[in-house]
């Protein structure tokens, strides 16, 4: 059953992933909204648009932009994005644009508004909407002034223009005409942006009352394709986001799989989380087929280390975690056409700090869980019933049998299943249920009591 849902999951995001290629052609504009909150999902959305359009041959990509302004981290990336396009950009700025839609808009060649729009006042600001402290304010005006005016620059806009749209204390001058005196963040409206002082506007380069007006003048020609995120996108666009718990959830699960016998819901979450992660940077356009089939090839170098070398060689399960590790960083590092196989130290810089956190978070847990889990009740019982043999036991018979054998710290016997925590030991040709300290052993294997504590006996393997 979870080999049909996964297969369909599979066909199910492939045939949207194909769907969405499938819908540009050759000559096409794309026009893309950026409507709302700018956000990391919009992120996601702007990236796949534009590879999609330039993979697909479209002559242009025009952002329906209405947006009061969001996260500036996802500005910074949506700047980042529209700095790699090979095709013409184009703003048409339809009503708003304000403090990150500013900064996104001076990112894109062209910058057309409606007649009753407005862009600009783009100052950093705390997520309550309260003021940065001045010392941190100080910093971040500066970073952001300096990646506005390199964006502006590359783009052909007016730097000075940018620069106050973040900074208050920046005067525009263009010539002798002051267009902005300091003291306050620059504001434009449509009239005011389209102002030509010495033969070039101010910063846009018309005004439209609406996107074929803005292609008649901008002289772009071909169908207009309007690019909407579809349900798929945006279930990528949430496990693309949720990517550092699906591998933890993943990591999790499978430890725990590894712990209790047969194959449960351990294992069907692990595979369950780890689908849903490749699932989610497939769709969302930052990873290929090739990256699940690594992850297997891993699976496999690490299952033949398990079973078929007993850990005698390490060489088989070093090679497949690498595989593994290798695979997930792979899924979530974003490369654009053209762009070199190896990735660089900037597009792995977020991927190895979100692995880097899941891995510390994972290693947090299963010292938790191996140190407590094995010491509840409902956990034994689950160990206990599905590896031990049937019979009875020191520690569930009566009292009066288990007092004929005092069971004292130092006395050794051995295991009789395997231990992994919980499972059954012989003292003196008597059967103990017993619990380790977190640690696996064999069958067969010397063990001593380390403890006793009521009807619970901690054992530790020892030497012969």
């Amino acid at each position: 059953m979870l080999r049909i849902l996964t297969i369909f999951l599979a066909a199910t995001f492939s045939l949207g992933a194909a769907e969405a290629r499938e819908v540009i052609g050759p000559g096409n504009v794309v026009v893309v909204p950026l409507h709302g909150e700018v956000s990391p999902s919009l992120a996601l959305f702007l990236r796949r648009a534009q590879k999609a359009a330039e993979n697909d041959g479209a002559t242009a990509i025009v952002l329906d932009m209405n947006t009061y302004g969001g996260q500036l981290d996802s500005a910074e990336q949506i700047t980042d994005i529209l700095n790699h396009a090979t095709i013409p950009t184009y703003t048409y700025i339809n009503t708003n644009a304000g403090s990150a839609g500013a900064i996104i808009a001076l990112s894109t060649k062209h910058i057309y508004m409606a007649p009753v729009s407005a862009i600009g006042a783009a100052a950093p600001i705390l997520s309550t909407g309260e003021d940065l402290p001045p010392t941190q304010k100080k910093k971040t005006v500066s970073y952001w002034s300096a990646l506005v005016r390199g964006a502006a620059l590359k783009n052909g806009h007016n730097p000075d223009i940018a620069e106050a749209f973040i900074n208050k204390e920046k005067e525009v001058k263009i010539g002798d005409q002051v267009i902005h005196p300091k003291g306050s963040l620059l504001t434009l409206n449509a009239q005011d942006a389209t102002e030509k002082i010495n033969g070039k506007p101010v910063l846009a380069e018309g005004i439209a009352d609406s996107l074929p007006e803005l292609m008649q003048k901008a002289g772009l020609k071909g169908d207009v394709i309007e690019f909407e995120p579809s349900g798929f996108e945006q279930l990528a666009f949430w496990l693309t986001a949720l990517s550092p718990l699906l591998l933890l959830g993943g990591i999790l699960g499978a430890y725990l799989e590894f712990k209790i016998p047969g194959f449960g819901l351990a294992g069907i979450i692990s595979i369950v989380c780890f689908a849903l992660f490749f699932f989610g940077h497939y769709f969302a356009g930052l990873a290929g087929w090739e990256v699940v089939g690594l992850f297997l090839l891993g699976v496999f170098f690490v299952l033949v280390e398990v079973l078929f070398f007993g850990h005698s060689t390490i060489v088989f399960g070093v090679v497949g975690v690498l595989l593994m590790f290798a695979s997930l960083l792979w899924a979530m590092v974003d490369r654009y056409p053209g762009q070199k196989f190896v990735p660089t130290g900037q597009m792995l810089k977020i991927p190895l700090l979100n692995m880097l956190l899941t891995f510390v978070a994972a290693a947090i847990l299963i010292v938790l869980l191996a140190r407590f889990l094995p010491q509840t009740s409902i956990y034994r019982r689950f160990i206990l019933s599905t590896t031990n043999p049937p019979g009875p036991s020191l520690a569930g018979a009566p009292r009066s049998f288990a007092t004929a054998l005092p069971l004292t710290p130092g006395m050794r016997g051995r295991a009789l299943t395997i231990l992994r925590p919980s499972g059954k030991a012989e003292f003196e040709s008597h059967v103990v249920d017993v619990v380790t300290e977190g640690e696996f052993i064999a069958p067969e294997t010397p063990v001593a009591i380390v403890s006793t504590d009521g009807m619970r006996v901690v054992v530790r393997g020892v030497a012969a």
